[in-house]
């Protein structure tokens, strides 16, 4: 069985094919996280309750296409990273998306926290594209402002923002990410 990023003191139950992980730390004493167990012994995200909202996307060409929503709020050209084609790319996506939904995780760990957040904060995020020999991956920074923060407040929020936010979770572990306060 393969299990990873797992401390020595957490604890593990597999009971129909789903492992429960018992977080036994001091802080979060009983906080649960159910992960499914594919019949490989390797551990997968864990499973949607409720579903709130499902984005729905057609895309032709690639890179060198278009792409369009269901609901005709996104109507976009696609174009290669570089190239003097019009049109966007999706690392250029990728970040937008992820600083938005990481900027409501702040949100949410501020409002927590009861911590008023300054009217001016925002995230800058980038999101690289490279190679590795002959295999493709992405690594990324999100460059956070928050002023009139203490730095460690700042830091607190960032670090739960990445435990609410489902792009920051969605790529934990796959892609190289780094948190700057700026």
């Amino acid at each position: 069985m393969q299990i990873r990023n797992f401390r020595k003191s957490d604890q593990l139950i597999e009971a129909f094919d789903v492992i429960i992980k018992v977080n036994s730390n001091k802080k979060n004493k009983h906080k649960i996280q159910i992960m499914e167990n594919n019949n490989n012994g390797v551990i997968t995200a864990p499973r949607i309750e409720k579903v709130l909202y499902t984005g729905k996307t057609h895309t032709t060409g690639g890179r060198e296409g278009k792409s369009s929503s269901s609901d005709g709020r996104l109507d976009i050209r696609l174009s290669s990273p570089g190239s003097t084609d019009p049109g966007t790319n999706p690392e250029q996506l990728f970040a937008a998306g992820w600083s938005a939904c990481f900027m409501g995780a702040i949100g949410i760990a501020a409002a927590k926290s009861k911590v008023a957040l300054p009217t001016d904060f925002y995230v800058d995020a980038e999101v690289d594209l490279g190679l590795t020999g002959v295999a493709y991956f992405l690594q990324a920074r999100l460059n956070v402002h928050l002023p009139g923060l203490s730095t460690e407040v700042a830091t607190a929020l960032v670090e739960a923002a990445h435990q609410t936010c489902p792009y920051s979770k969605a790529i934990h572990g796959n892609v190289k990410v780094e948190t700057n306060l700026i």
